[in-house]
Order: structure tokens, then sequence, then C-alpha cells
């Protein structure tokens, strides 16, 4: 099961050339692939007009989505948040942090162009797609 970020799914939508949204148009129809729910809610709250929205709403109904947080997943977050940090690292976005959390914990592997998971990666054995 593979975790598609939100960088990878706007870039897809623009049709911006990127190594992990040509992964992506592979991946489709061929791969378990899953979207997040604050995945989902930070992809969708880019279209500016209603009729790009329910586009793109139709085109991620298909695959599955997944709760990111909750408390189990919120303690999950802040230790590995702690944990970068005494290694020098600083993450910057919370819901990074989240998402990186729920792929460590449920075994997902995550496909993302996004540099804040380079650390997860290297220090805790984060799986990138």
């Amino acid at each position: 099961m593979i975790l598609v970020d939100s960088s990878v799914w706007i870039d897809w939508f623009r049709g911006h050339p990127s190594a992990e949204a040509d992964r992506l148009d592979q991946m489709i129809g061929h791969d378990d692939l899953l979207i997040g729910d604050l995945i989902l809610t930070e992809v969708l709250q880019g279209f500016a007009d209603d009729r790009a929205f329910a586009a793109a709403r139709a085109a991620l109904a298909p695959f599955p989505v997944i709760t990111i947080a909750g408390p189990d997943m919120a303690l999950a977050a802040a230790r590995h948040h702690r944990a970068l940090r005494r290694l020098g690292v600083t993450v910057r976005k919370t819901i990074d942090t989240l998402i990186a959390a729920r792929c460590l914990a449920d075994g997902l592997a995550l496909l993302s162009s996004d540099r804040d998971f380079d650390a997860f990666t290297a220090h805790l054995g984060l799986v990138r797609a």
C-alpha cells in the first residue's frame, strides 16, 4: 500500500512534470494507492473554482481515504519530531510529521516530492515509493 502525498497530487493535477508525478501516472490502476484525509484537504483546498474542485474530487474518489491523525498518531508524531530534533533535524510542517508517523505505524510506503520526509527516511526507516 502506498500513501500519495499532496506534493505529488498537486504536481499531477497541474500537469507539472516531475519524477513523482510521472510515477503516480504509472501507478494509477496498477498499485494500491491511498490518500490521507489531511492530504485530501491540502489538495482540494487549492482549487479556486467549483468546477475544478468537483473534477478533482471525482478523480480522487476511487482512492481509499485513511485517517492520518488521532491520539496515537499525535503522540507518535511528537516522538518522531523530538527524535529528529535530537539529531539536529527540524521538520518544517506538522502535517508532514503526522503523515510520516502514519506511514511508519502502518508500514505504508510514501510517494512524495517533499524534502521534509527525507529525514524520516534517513533516520527513522520511512519507505519511499
